[in-house]
């Protein structure tokens, strides 16, 4: 019975997807849910799944072919059997045996047998020149010899496998092609039309890490024995702050959508997370419900799943807000772009001890620079740069998000 293999069904922020690898080739036996074929999209890599046990019988779209949902990728013969790697090599093997190559057990001698096990010589590549085509000892003991005398075989071999990956060496004048992810198009495609088609505009201020450094040293202990080993970050004191921000100033958590202005009653977060394939921004859904724990928690569990490519589809759609740390790179100052349809991004930086003039006194403090970029469409100046303070109030005394004051 023949399994027809199709493309997922996409979401609707999903147009297509590209066939980009296939685990599989016409022939290949396939065990119920073993992996088929990855298909990447602009946010994620889907792995395509087998229905039941069989053969993979055709494949009709090749890595590399767009395909949409629902799109016929190959068939799976359900039941049916691989061809066993030993009958083929049984069936090659006359052709290919040239007269007197002894490969049976009924033409090698025990003697010649056990030589030849010991020094890790086929049997099937020595000539017998004993009665019957038998291979004797002394033809053992002779290809052992040679194979000592050849020592310059297998570097050849070593030698030629890198061509196909060059190294690029001081001086060298060499040049590698390789097409761009959809990913990376995505995202590329995005940001130039985000610049293009918004007012931004970026504010900047620096908030004292003082306070919230302090919190964070006195109770992380505490805090992942009472958590189940969630470890307590700063990104979690951001999240918060920004969500009770977002309370008190609806315009930067809500976005345009052609003449209308939508405003969210709920706080979506997405947190920017570095992956093999590029910058991905998973989303904490009601970040404003939830705990430190819960939010620390999220962006673990997002930073495993980019790092191991199975962040869904899911995991990705949304977001009325993004937080993105450029400062475990160590950037010092940055602006953001926003990511449509959203109205604002929040950056942050690396934490620098620096002078700092407070009530008269030169006094060194761990600070930290904010940037948020904001579309000028939709969010005043005076608006953006009171919420960016409030958050900055917020951290600095991390008492007012227990207070709400």
């Amino acid at each position: 019975m023949a399994i027809e293999i199709k493309a997922p069904t996409f979401p609707e922020s999903v147009a297509d997807g590209t066939v980009a690898t296939w685990h599989k080739k016409p022939g290949d036996a396939v065990k119920r849910d073993e992996l088929i074929v990855d298909i990447e999209t602009d946010k994620v890599v889907i792995e395509v799944l087998a229905e039941a046990d069989g053969v993979l019988a055709e494949i009709v779209k090749n890595e590399g072919d767009t395909v949409l949902s629902n799109e016929l990728l190959g068939t799976l013969s359900e039941g049916a059997a691989a061809p066993a790697p030993a009958a083929a090599a049984q069936a090659a093997a006359p052709a290919a045996a040239a007269p007197g190559v002894a490969g049976d057990e009924q033409i090698l001698s025990p003697a010649a047998r056990k030589l030849a096990e010991e020094n890790g010589i086929d049997p099937n590549s020595i000539a017998g020149t004993g009665k019957g085509g038998r291979v004797t000892k002394e033809d053992v003991v002779a290809a052992v010899e040679a194979k000592k005398n050849a020592p310059a075989a297998a570097p050849v071999a070593k030698a030629a496998a890198p061509a196909a990956a060059p190294v690029f060496a001081a001086g060298d004048r060499v040049e590698k092609r390789v097409p761009m992810t959809r990913l990376r198009a995505k995202v590329a495609e995005r940001l130039v039309d985000a610049q293009s088609s918004m007012a931004m505009l970026t504010t900047f201020n620096e908030v004292d890490m003082t306070e919230v450094m302090a919190l964070r040293s006195k109770y992380k202990d505490l805090f992942e024995k009472s958590h189940n080993g969630v470890r307590l970050g700063f990104m979690s004191f951001f999240v918060k702050a920004t969500t009770e921000a977002l309370k008190r100033f609806p315009a930067v958590n809500a976005s345009i959508d052609g003449s209308d202005i939508v405003y969210h009653g709920y706080s979506d977060i997405g947190v920017a997370v570095s992956s093999d394939r590029g910058l991905v921004v998973p989303v904490l859904r009601n970040a404003e419900l939830m705990s430190l724990a819960e939010i620390e928690g999220g962006i673990a569990t997002f930073g495993k799943k980019a790092k191991d490519g199975k962040l869904s589809i899911d995991d990705m759609t949304g977001g009325t807000f993004t937080i993105t740390n450029g400062g475990t790179f160590g950037s010092m100052m940055s602006t953001p772009i926003v990511n449509p349809p959203q109205a604002a991004i929040l950056g942050m930086h690396n934490i620098l001890q620096r002078p700092m003039a407070i009530n008269g006194q030169v006094v060194i403090r761990p600070m930290m620079y904010l940037a948020l970029s904001y579309d000028h469409r939709l969010i005043d100046g005076k608006e953006a740069v009171t919420f960016l303070v409030t958050i900055k109030n917020l951290l600095e005394d991390p008492a007012r998000l227990l207070l709400d004051i």
